[in-house]
């Protein structure tokens, strides 16, 4: 795919911001589910946590991660030679894992949504720092390249 070639920077900085985006949401969604748990049921703080979970999957989580794994495709398309290289594998594995943890967020959040109180308050504080711990590991990857 040469005609994207051109084209791979633009692409590359879109996949970037899309991933700022993505991790703000990751990083995000579980806190609000730490402030869930102590919410009174049907209180005004729950209604309007129920009201930012709702929001963050639907118009921020959810579209930035199509739009990663859109950039990163068209990336990998203009330039196919990422996948003969040790550390892309490792940071594809990590964004695979990540995107099924946001699965885990959304179907939380319906749980939440339904009146329930999925796992406990330090189950959510500990699920807080995954993304973080892996955001870390992909950027190093990515920049150090250690498996090259």
């Amino acid at each position: 795919m040469d005609f994207l070639l051109p084209w791979y920077d633009v692409i590359k900085a879109l996949h970037i911001v899309s991933v700022i985006f993505w991790m703000a949401g990751m990083l995000y969604l579980p806190r609000l589910f730490v402030y869930h748990h102590t919410a009174t049921p049907g209180g005004e703080l729950e209604t309007a946590l129920l009201t930012q979970e709702k929001n963050l999957n639907r118009i921020i989580l959810g579209p930035s991660l199509v739009a990663v794994w859109l950039f990163a495709i068209l990336m990998l398309a203009a330039n196919p030679a990422l996948f003969s290289q040790g550390w892309f594998h490792g940071k594809l594995a990590l964004v695979i894992a990540l995107s099924g943890i946001q699965g885990f967020y959304a179907a939380s959040a319906k749980k939440f949504a339904r009146g329930e109180r999925p796992r406990t308050e330090r189950f959510w504080r500990i699920m807080n720092e995954v993304p973080a711990i892996g955001a870390i590991i992909i950027v190093l990857l990515a920049v150090v390249k250690p498996l090259a």
